[in-house]
């Protein structure tokens, strides 16, 4: 059974900042308890009472606020947006859309470009909005093969990018802002058995190992900056390949540590923001010493220690 976010607590410190606000409403949340009277000539006229949570929809999430409106408002945009962008055929329905682009290759050049996957019921189609282009496409119904790819960027960053083969024609290679689900999606959803490795392969298309969690969860960083490291508030994924961290406010993961360059994890070392005892020490020899923090430290320190070949933790 999952473990149930702590209630919040309130906290006071007079020397917060504008960014010290944004911080907490983004990633703890406020909540506003005001009892008012507008009075003239000591004479009450108007009576306020105002109960308010503010707080970053995914701190909402978190504590089970705003879900159903989250879904419905998120399920309404997607809709909007692929009509808006897509000609739907009659009956077509968008399955997923997100940020990516496409590989053009000819004889002499190989060049991304950026727009956005539309996957629907009939079609994958990659667009660019402005000005309008359709960049590629190519019927389900004629997708054959689906796999990951990893390539080096130019700074040397690891990027996924996802090869389709077609049964008439030679396919293409696509970028997606989360080339894992669109996988999935593309297995459950086309109609002709799909291949991992090749157009003639007769194996399914399943995750792979690298793509299994181990642990996965909200996690806070204590990222450092020029005035000093900062702690922030994101999604952690663990898992075979290594450890991923991004922030909801970053547009790409801000931590990724291959799992061969972890050395070590030990949990329950400091003080983090869910109190003494939440922090852990992630040692690496790519990024440093880095400070995570946790509900359960333990757990996320036992499946880094996994990666890194270092002995369990003893039993609590």
């Amino acid at each position: 059974m999952t473990a149930e976010r702590p209630p919040l607590k309130p906290t006071r410190d007079p020397r917060v900042t504008l960014d010290d606000l944004v911080e907490v409403l983004l990633n703890k949340g406020a909540v506003l308890h005001l009892d008012l009277i507008v009075a003239v000539a000591d004479i009450p006229l108007i009576g306020v009472s105002l109960r308010a949570a503010i707080a970053g929809m995914e701190t909402m999430l978190e504590y089970g606020m705003m879900r159903q409106w989250d879904e419905d408002t998120r399920a309404w945009a997607e809709r909007s947006a692929a009509r808006r962008a897509l000609d739907l055929r009659a009956g077509e329905q968008v399955l997923a859309r997100m940020p990516g682009g496409h590989l053009l290759e000819d004889d002499t050049r190989a060049t991304w470009r950026p727009g956005t996957v539309h996957l629907t019921d009939q079609r994958l189609v990659v667009l660019r909005r402005d000005p309008r282009e359709v960049l590629w496409q190519a019927e389900l119904a004629a997708v054959r093969a689906v796999r990951l790819e990893t390539e080096r960027t130019v700074g040397g960053e690891p990027r996924t990018r996802v090869r389709v083969h077609l049964a008439d024609g030679p396919g293409a290679l696509l970028s997606a802002a989360d080339p894992g689900h669109l996988r999935d999606l593309l297995a459950r959803t086309c109609p002709a058995p799909l291949a991992l490795d090749s157009p003639g392969s007769a194996r399914p298309l399943v995750p792979g190992p690298d793509d299994r969690a181990l642990v996965e969860g909200h996690l806070w960083y204590h990222e450092p900056r020029r005035d000093g490291p900062l702690w922030r508030g994101g999604h952690g994924r663990i898992t075979p390949a290594g450890l991923v961290w991004k922030s909801p406010l970053d547009a790409r993961p801000a931590l990724v540590v291959p799992a061969a360059r972890i050395i070590a994890a030990h949990p329950g070392t400091g003080h983090g923001p869910g109190g003494e005892g939440t922090a852990l020490t992630v040692e690496t020899d790519s990024h440093g010493t880095l400070t995570l923090a946790a509900d359960d430290p333990h757990r996320w320190a036992g499946a880094l220690r996994s990666l890194s070949g270092s002995p369990p933790l003893p039993a609590a």
